[in-house]
């Protein structure tokens, strides 16, 4: 049960067929849905919802400086505490979802999600207390949930009367988090995924084929009839569960072909866009974050070229002409990363990108998992730092999500980890922020083996980092920050930065070691850099050398 989420997401990630790869990569596709944007108009500016006029999108300066995020992917798949996609996995007879939904609650058919969204209240949410240990811990910007593949808005939706202000915690969970994160100085960042709910929610009219409920269909079926004397009276669940179209071919698919998914009809693609531009409108995130592939309902509809016209233009018109917000996608071709920025899930590329790039990832599973806190299974301190050095010296950001319980609330283990995430920054972010890559991006034992990316990416974790394994990353054109993925124990080798090697022709004047007064021995022959092993290190995660030229 416990890794039954993670399998899944690695089987939709590497399923993506190469003819759906084709059609995804088509600049001008045969849209099926033109969105009618009368509700929510795209705002007048420079950018036109088409791929042309948003190829000369650039990312702004302040996002490349920032370098990591921290995401609270945090809505109602958390009240159960039992990890990511239960929505959808709940409905899967026999899944460890279904059975937890039966075993703590009812079965699907007489307790569905619905049920779970009512019981979610977030009662001891703390917004202003989070962001500032956030911020504490070195985040320069903050990601909240603003749907997910259930469909649920976190926010005071006009479009969606399944939305956090109306049920479950009755409380406004974007607008909480805008409002600490404009007191404490951080971007903020909101995660749209809802696109997708339209077959991912097909599980919801579902039955179970044996067993004393054989052929009573879960809840996904039901309509606002259905409510009266209950506690949904007036709501209807296909508004949330939007499940009146035939079933997919394929409901795993995480693309449009119409040979894997129902086409989505013209209502469904008129709100996802209404939903979205109301979200930039009210709330003015610095990033929004799509988990699709390139963006919302493409090719099928036009909704996501709009959303990016009307995004850039909002920013545009509130920053002298300049557009300063960010968008990300995924599984993207070399045009699309023209028009936005490129995301990867779990993992990154194994070579400098030219253009910057983010890596999503998570300090246990995406969804609170309780079992992973039982169980001890989190990321480290020294892995999320880690992956923080190596995606930066490699022209990206790391957004890292820390899930929050049911409250509200992060467990022991996670704010353990990311005060300790806290106290290496506090070294060594000099290290981090502002920086670019150098010519190289690293040396050592995991430079040197490929780690190729998979669809989204998911190569996380299949390399093992050491002292051996150097990245570099500069400021300006005199300092040059080595950094060592673990303590050494022997004297250091840096072969890059001889005085005649194919990176380097420059003549060292000084090597500091961030954190510490201790004089640093060091020597610079033609072929390398020798530093003597330190006696002590400020933080055990990584170790930074400050190299300054002549």
């Amino acid at each position: 049960m416990k890794h039954y989420i993670l399998t899944t997401l690695l089987v939709l990630a590497v399923s993506i067929p190469a003819a759906a790869q084709n059609r995804t990569a088509d600049p001008n596709p045969d849209f099926k849905v033109i969105v009618d944007t009368s509700r929510e108009a795209i705002a007048p500016g420079p950018w036109a919802p088409t791929v042309e006029s948003l190829s000369d999108w650039e990312c702004p300066e302040w996002f490349r400086d920032a370098k990591f995020g921290i995401w609270a992917h945090w809505g109602p798949q958390c009240e159960p505490e039992d990890g990511d996609w239960y929505a959808r996995n709940m409905y899967i007879e026999g899944s460890g979802q279904y059975k937890y939904n039966i075993d703590t609650r009812d079965h699907p058919s007489r307790w569905g999600f619905k049920d779970w969204i009512n019981e979610w209240k977030a009662e001891n949410w703390d917004p202003d207390a989070l962001v500032k240990l956030y911020k504490e811990a070195g985040a320069r910007y903050f990601f909240t949930l603003a749907n997910h593949h259930d469909n649920f808005d976190l926010f005071n939706s006009k479009y969606q009367s399944w939305n956090s202000v109306a049920l479950g915690p009755k409380k406004d969970i974007v607008g909480g988090w805008a409002e600490a994160c404009r007191k404490y100085g951080l971007r903020l960042g909101v995660s749209v995924h809802a696109a997708h709910a339209w077959s991912w929610y097909e599980t919801s009219r579902g039955a179970d084929t044996k067993g004393p409920l054989a052929g009573v269909p879960y809840d996904g079926v039901l309509t606002n009839e259905d409510g009266v004397g209950t506690w949904w009276e007036g709501l209807d669940p296909q508004e949330l569960y939007e499940q009146r179209h035939p079933l997919s071919p394929n409901n795993r698919a995480w693309d449009w072909e119409e040979d894997k998914v129902t086409t989505p009809d013209q209502a469904f693609c008129d709100k996802i866009y209404n939903r979205t531009v109301q979200l930039i409108n009210d709330y003015d995130p610095d990033v929004v974050y799509f988990d699709d592939t390139y963006l919302p309902l493409w090719p099928v509809s036009d909704a996501g070229l709009k959303i990016l016209a009307h995004g850039y233009n909002h920013s545009a018109a509130k920053n002298g002409g300049k557009s300063q917000i960010v968008f990300t996608g995924k599984v993207l071709t070399g045009w699309q990363k023209k028009t936005l920025l490129w995301d990867v899930e779990r993992g990154a590329p194994d070579a400098i990108q030219e253009l910057p790039w983010q890596t999503c990832t998570c300090i246990g599973e995406w969804h609170y998992n309780k079992h992973v806190y039982y169980d001890d299974r989190y990321k480290s301190s020294a892995d999320v730092i880690a992956m923080l050095v190596d995606v930066v010296s490699k022209n990206g950001n790391l957004l890292l999500s820390v899930p929050l319980r049911a409250d509200g609330t992060p467990d022991p283990t996670e704010i353990k980890v990311v005060k300790q995430i806290g106290a290496w920054m506090q070294i060594n972010s000099e290290s981090i922020y502002d920086t670019r890559p150098w010519v190289i991006y690293g040396e050592g034992p995991t430079a040197e083996a490929a780690n190729p990316i998979n669809a989204q990416g998911f190569n996380e974790g299949r390399q093992k980092y050491s002292a051996k394994d150097i990245r570099f990353n500069r400021k300006g054109d005199k300092v040059l920050y080595v950094t060592l993925l673990g303590v050494p124990e022997e004297d250091i080798t840096v072969k890059a930065l001889g005085t005649k090697t194919a990176q380097n022709s420059r003549k060292i004047k000084n090597v500091t070691m961030l954190g510490s007064a201790d004089k640093v021995v060091w020597a610079q022959a033609l072929d390398c850099l020798t530093i003597a092993c330190p006696a002590a290190v400020p933080a055990t995660e990584a170790v930074v050398y400050k190299v300054e030229f002549r």
